[in-house]
């Protein structure tokens, strides 16, 4: 490549890695955006955080240091300061709001949504509580904490059976059971502790899980069409997400009237929110047609076979130009 030409791109890091068990899942959603961006029009690199480094990717796999102090690398001699960070993190620190903080008072433009959004939509159990204030509606759900006191009787009268015990922090379907009797609280539980430091237990609710994504640049903002999931497995778990054991069906198989509610439920759950860049809300719609919000992914999976990705295609649009759009955007606020 022309040196000349090299200086004049911006530089972007595609930050990935993280702090929990979804770092295989953002490692290969940093993939998929490299091959996804305009390299003509910028400088691409993969730069990994995790508990132990901060390093930046460079050919041949070798990966050299980041300067944390105002996160660039030298390389040769040579200072790289970055231009953009696209947080493809799933989970702690980038799906939190910390990333988020750090990039603020570098004032480094990034992707994904600010500090606020990012950690309200990262606490599940405070997320949904604080949507329902908007008529948004969601499962029944209960939180617990490490030391809380619990009992299989209190939770089962007020939540019912089957729930789902999941993680209130975390992401990916780790560390998620389906209960289907008391006597599976206690190891559900459990599990779900060794993700994260809260647990949130949710009622079960039947019905056509789909999900939905949406940006905004400017004036313009784009929902997606809706994906309709539907797992082999008993949920959405893992091996349904990331080892090919569903069938995404986009459309989804639901009507143009019903469609249109979930992809302006999804457009307002955005505004509200004060969200940036693409989001994926999930929902559950029952046999009478009532659309209850799963959860908000502020950094969705990016991979090839992703749900934006795919959402993005059945749009007919340009993922290349999406991209573009939403780092042009966030470039020219500075």
């Amino acid at each position: 490549m022309n040196q000349s030409n090299k200086k004049h791109k911006k530089n972007i890091a595609i930050v990935a890695g993280g702090y929990s068990s979804e770092v295989v899942v953002s490692l290969k959603s940093a993939e998929g955006i490299q091959s996804f961006l305009d390299k003509d029009k910028y400088n691409v690199y993969i730069v990994l955080i995790t508990k132990d480094k901060w390093t930046v990717k460079l050919k041949d796999n070798q990966e050299i240091d980041l300067d944390k102090n105002d996160f660039s690398f030298t390389e040769n001699g040579e200072k790289t300061p970055f231009d953009f960070a696209y947080i493809t993190i799933h989970g702690a620190p980038g799906e939190d709001g910390l990333l988020q903080g750090y990039f603020d008072m570098l004032d480094i433009p990034y992707s994904c949504c600010g500090v606020l959004a990012a950690s309200l939509t990262f606490n599940k159990y405070f997320c949904k509580n604080y949507l329902q204030t908007f008529g948004v509606k969601v499962a029944a759900s209960g939180l617990l904490r490490k030391g809380d006191s619990w009992n299989e009787r209190d939770i089962v009268s007020n939540l019912g059976l089957p729930v789902f015990v999941k993680p209130n922090d975390g992401g990916s379907s780790f560390g998620v059971t389906k209960v289907n009797a008391a006597e599976q609280l206690q190891t559900a539980i459990n599990l779900a502790f060794t993700e994260g430091n809260e647990v949130l237990i949710e009622s079960f609710m039947a019905g056509t899980e789909v999900t939905c994504g949406c940006y905004r640049v400017g004036d313009k903002r784009i929902v997606f069409p809706v994906t309709e999931v539907v797992p082999q497995n008993d949920f959405f778990d893992y091996d349904a997400k990331y080892n090919g054991q569903v069938s995404e069906i986009t459309p989804a198989r639901i009507s143009p009237e019903l469609t249109l509610k979930v992809q302006s439920l999804t457009s307002k759950i955005y505004d509200h929110l004060g969200a940036k860049g693409i989001i994926r809300v999930d929902y559950i719609i029952s046999s009478e047609e009532e659309i209850r919000m799963l959860e908000v992914n502020t950094t969705p999976g990016m991979t090839a076979t992703s749900f934006i990705p795919q959402q993005i295609k059945a749009a007919g649009l340009d993922i290349r130009k999406v991209m573009t759009e939403i780092i042009e955007n966030e470039l020219n606020r500075k």
